[in-house]
């Protein structure tokens, strides 16, 4: 059999269900993970460890994604793969690997340690260029079992992973290993994925073969790689600038903050990806069913997301006192303007869904380097005012970049552009309003506990959701879709 599969329709809403099921199962557990490791590792270990390893993780996750390749999405998106070609991507992104390994050993790590003047940066470095070996022999048993929509298998490996991980770093930290805990962390990550990803994939790589045709998934992935390099750099740069110009114990309490809020939100939004992609890409040639999944799936994101971002907004004092202690309390403006970058981040993340599923990765390219330029900008000019200033600037660019982003996609390809315009301009109504009375609450009970803050905060503003659904229609039917949305996935994972 020379073909390992070719997408199909049949059963497609059934098998995107119950994986839509699975993998926020999956992303639940996730969070719980990565929540604990905040919560725990934060009274372990001091800002400057943080700092530290933010320095290497940074300049690491470039090398990631050259390491990648966008050859993970060229297979998953293609209509056929052959085992073939299967194992010719399999033997690229770990030649990558090695390749990124090696020059960040002995190139990079002296390189990091003269840019922050941390010597301790080069054994930080060198540990963590094992991480490219690794994730390289990973990428395309983990697009295998995407494209083939296991996601079952995926879940399991992504919650052992981060479990396993977690376990080895406290474990670390409370022998007194200090940043080490945290490079131990990543390592055991990386290798627990691996091992656990390809023995579910129960296949192993041929020897790689010449002549067998990978020239469209090349240029797939290269639009898509200078893409994610340059999102990526722009991304990083209020890292960078912290770093550099604040040193590393403002630094650590950035990447807390940012730590505390993107990543359990990337939990959750990376892997709906994963979902939505294939589905997406199947939907390419059917205009009406592609721009209906694509206005729900933002609706979706909006009303549980940005919702939950609305009440980090206002209620990111109380927060940070809860999950990292007194010595973060620093962290409480920086996470609240965090959120706020990321509520517009989730409007334009449908747009991604887009670019990819259709395979316009040059045009994601373009208006990548505009919005990256926004972003930079944004953030350079905020530095002027210290840590805060980055926050700030980062939290300004999405606001201007996003509404450009559906402006230029509408350019390109058919899409519903004015029924997305106006959800997300619902989803900030109802967001704005919901946040505004709870940011009040949380004002007029700052005596009370962090916690009892919290909770009527979350309370005021699932009350204002609710009076929002009885004042205004359009709102009500915007609640009605999310929750027939929640009530389809268990119900189709069910009868598959």
């Amino acid at each position: 059999m020379s073909e390992v599969d070719s997408i199909e329709e049949p059963g497609l809403g059934r098998r995107a269900a119950r994986g839509a099921a699975v993998t926020l199962g999956a992303q639940g557990a996730k969070v719980v993970i990565q929540v604990a490791s905040v919560v725990v590792l934060a009274r372990l270990l001091d800002p400057h460890d943080y700092g530290l390893i933010a320095m290497v993780v940074a300049v690491i996750g470039i090398g990631e994604l050259l390491r990648d390749f966008g050859l993970s999405s060229a297979a998953i998106q293609a209509p056929t793969l052959s085992i073939h070609q299967r194992d010719n991507l399999f033997w690229i992104n770990t030649g990558i690997g090695v390749v990124l390994g090696v020059l960040v050993y002995f190139i990079g790590a002296p390189l990091l340690a003269g840019l922050y003047s941390q010597p301790d940066l080069i054994p930080i470095a060198h540990a963590l260029s094992l991480i490219f070996v690794i994730n390289g022999l990973t990428t395309q048993y983990r697009a295998d079992l995407v494209r083939r929509l296991k996601f079952s298998r995926l879940a399991l490996a992504d919650v052992l992973g981060p479990a396993i991980a977690l376990a080895l770093a406290i474990v670390a930290a409370v022998l007194g290993w200090g940043y080490w805990a945290l490079v131990v962390q990543q390592l055991g990550q990386a290798v627990v994925l691996l091992v656990i990803i390809s023995i579910s994939a129960h296949w192993l790589p041929g020897r790689p073969r010449r002549h067998v045709p990978l020239g469209e998934m090349i240029r797939f992935g290269g639009n898509l790689v200078a893409t994610q390099l340059v999102g990526y750099i722009s991304n990083n740069v209020d890292s960078f600038t912290v770093g550099i110009r604040f040193g590393a114990t403002s630094l650590g309490f950035y990447s807390r903050a940012f730590q505390l809020l993107m990543t359990p939100l990337n939990q959750v939004r990376i892997p709906l990806t994963t979902v939505a992609l294939p589905v997406l890409s199947r939907l390419s040639s059917d205009v009406k069913r592609f721009g209906d999944y694509i206005a729900q799936g933002q609706i979706g994101l909006g009303y549980t997301l940005v919702a939950g971002l609305g009440l980090v907004v206002c209620a990111a004092h109380p927060i940070t006192a809860i999950f990292l202690g007194a010595k973060w309390i620093s962290v409480a403006p920086i996470l609240s303007l965090l959120a706020l970058a990321g509520i517009f981040q989730i409007l334009a993340f449908v747009g991604y869904w887009v670019y990819v599923s259709r395979g316009l990765t040059r045009d994601l390219l373009r208006y990548t380097l505009v919005s990256s330029a926004i972003k930079v900008a944004c953030i350079l000019v905020g530095s002027q005012w210290g840590v805060i200033g980055v926050a700030a600037g980062y939290a300004v660019a999405p606001a201007l970049s996003w509404p450009i982003s559906l402006w230029w996609l509408s350019r390109r390809t058919e899409l519903p552009v004015r029924r997305l315009y106006g959800g997300a301009g619902r989803i900030l109504a109802a967001v704005s309003s919901s946040a505004a009375a709870a940011g009040a609450t949380v004002y007029l009970l700052h005596a009370l506990s962090p916690i009892v803050q919290l909770c009527a905060a979350a309370a005021v503003m699932i009350a204002v959701y609710a009076l929002l659904s009885l004042l205004v229609p359009p709102i009500r039917r915007d609640l009605a879709t999310v929750i027939s949305l929640v009530r389809l996935i268990p119900a189709r994972g069910r009868r598959a």
